[in-house]
Order: structure tokens, then sequence, then C-alpha cells
């Protein structure tokens, strides 16, 4: 009951309030989103090297940013790196940390795609003169996307929930927000509830379609 009466009492004030992150929220997520598939595809292609050392540098990073928790690589990067004369603020730390982080697992998921693609695809086209970048980049990637995009989908499900680490470096996203008003009001139950609730409906609908890519694929197949 008590539950029930602090919801019908102060709910429409909880609910703004925690909207009043979501556009931070959004933006990590974007931003950093972005900045994974971009820099995720570059390590892909260095791990698929045929050059030892590039490969190893590339199997490096990634099982540190996926062996590490992306809490202590935030921290790293913006109490750590002003030591090194470079001064992130709050929103650049975030969205490099989940950046770098989710490059780690996206690289995988390309790897897996390029790899699911028959080497004769890319031995044809060496044959008709076609350089191995343009081979990648015109016959075995636009193959690779049917197989990847599921995957990534989920992967971008995964990086929004992780945006609810970056309060800890100050960023006023929906986190810092609850945090503010469970501070203000003690009614962390309600709250809580009320941001997770906010955050299925982000992920729900980034699970349907993950799930359609998932049959088309099978379909495509």
């Amino acid at each position: 009951m008590r539950f029930l009466e602090v919801l019908n009492q102060k709910g429409w004030y909880f609910l703004q309030e925690l909207l009043g992150g979501w556009p931070e929220t959004v933006s990590v997520a974007m931003g950093s989103l972005a900045f994974a598939l971009v820099f995720g595809l570059f390590v892909a292609l260095v791990r698929l090297s045929r050059w030892r050392l590039l490969r190893v540098a590339a199997i490096a990073y990634i099982e540190f940013f996926r062996g590490t928790p992306a809490l202590v690589q935030i921290f790293v990067i913006y109490f750590g790196l002003p030591d090194t004369g470079l001064r992130p603020s709050p929103f650049q730390a975030a969205i490099l940390c989940l950046g770098l982080n989710g490059a780690a697992y996206l690289a995988e998921i390309y790897r897996a795609g390029i790899q699911a693609i028959h080497g004769g695809q890319m031995e044809a086209a060496l044959s008709l003169g076609m350089t191995p970048a343009h081979a990648m980049r015109y016959i075995i990637l636009p193959q690779a996307v049917r197989i990847m995009l599921p995957p990534i989908t989920n992967f971008s499900i995964v990086l929004l929930k992780d945006t609810s680490i970056i309060f800890s470096v100050g960023v006023v996203e929906m986190m810092a927000k609850s945090r503010n008003l469970i501070t203000e009001t003690l009614q962390s139950a309600v709250i809580l509830l009320m941001l997770g609730a906010i955050y299925l409906c982000m992920t729900i609908p980034m699970a349907r379609i993950a799930a359609r890519l998932e049959r088309a694929k099978r379909a495509w197949q």
C-alpha cells in the first residue's frame, strides 16, 4: 500500500525528473555506438591481418577491454588521462569509454561475419583484378552485413543499458537523476522501478528489431 501511495502522489514528478536525463543517456549511447561501429571494424580488420604483430596487438586490445569492468575503464579514462595532460569532459570520457569497450565486442562480431563468407569470394574478386581492400569493401562486407546485423542490434541494447555507469564521472543522465531523487525523497523502490520501466520501454523495441533481423537472416540463408 505504501508503494502505491507514493507512486500515486509523486509518480508523475519522479517520471518527469527521470526523463530529464533521457537526452544525455541517448546522446552518450548514440555517440559511443557510432565510435564503436567505426573503430570496431578497424580492429577487426587488423585482427584479420596477415601481419602477426598487428594481430597480436588487436587481440590484446580485445581481451583487455572485454576482460576488465567498464566502470574501471571509465575511471582510468576520466581520472587517469589528466595525468598525461588530457582532460576529457565527463561526456567525452563516457563516449570514449563505452566506444572503446564496445569496439572490442563489435570487432569479434565483425570478424565472425567476415569469416562466415566463403573464402572463394575473395579469391574470385582478386582474380578479377580487385585489390584486397576493394574486395573487402564491395564484395565481402556487403554480404557479411546480413550476418552481423542481429548481433549488432543486440549489442546496441547492452550498450544502452551500460550507460547507467556514466553517472560515476558526473554525467547527469537517468541513473544520476534517480540517485538525486532517492537522496531527496528516500523512495528508492519506486524510483528505481520506474527507472527500470523506462529502460524497458527503450530496449523492448530494439529487441523486437533484433528478433526480426534474426528471422530475416534465416530467410536469406
